[in-house]
């Protein structure tokens, strides 16, 4: 990884270790790994993390997500790619990335609950709150991506 102002992992190793072991856990989780990357890829989409989004959109690629759902997932409200559970997860993502603008409803918070036991709701909203750390860790500190289509 290459960063422009700071290299985070040097600069704050412990910090940068604490913040792999929430990972860790949410690996762990009952999510599952495509879900984790669809709602990475998702916030980064939103927040313009391109560091992030060329490290998820490989990792979704490389567990077998189709080019398709890649490209439809700035628009999947639209598209019936999605899975229901997806949609809230999504739908959550989008919620708690833009907190700022408005907070999460209860029908939306309802909708997630359809689809996600009290621990999952838990889990997934750490998941956002971890990729948006992540975001503004990569935006912030100028990490860039490797160039070239095969990296």
């Amino acid at each position: 990884m290459h960063a422009h102002r700071l290299n985070a992992y040097e600069i704050a190793p412990d910090g940068m270790r604490a913040l792999r072991n929430v990972e860790a856990y949410l690996h762990q989780s009952t999510l599952g790994p495509q879900l984790i990357e669809l709602v990475k890829m998702r916030a980064s989409q939103i927040n313009g993390c391109a560091y992030c989004l060329d490290m998820h959109s490989k990792t979704l690629r490389k567990n077998g997500e189709s080019e398709q759902r890649l490209y439809l997932l700035n628009g999947w409200r639209e598209s019936p790619l999605y899975t229901p559970r997806e949609r809230a997860a999504l739908a959550w993502t989008d919620a708690l990335t833009r907190i700022a603008e408005a907070h999460p409803s209860d029908a939306l918070y309802d909708e997630v609950r359809r689809h996600f036991d009290e621990k999952e709701v838990v889990d997934l909203t750490t998941l956002v709150g971890m990729i948006n750390t992540w975001n503004r860790l990569a935006i912030s500190l100028g990490y860039e991506h490797p160039a070239g289509a095969g990296s």
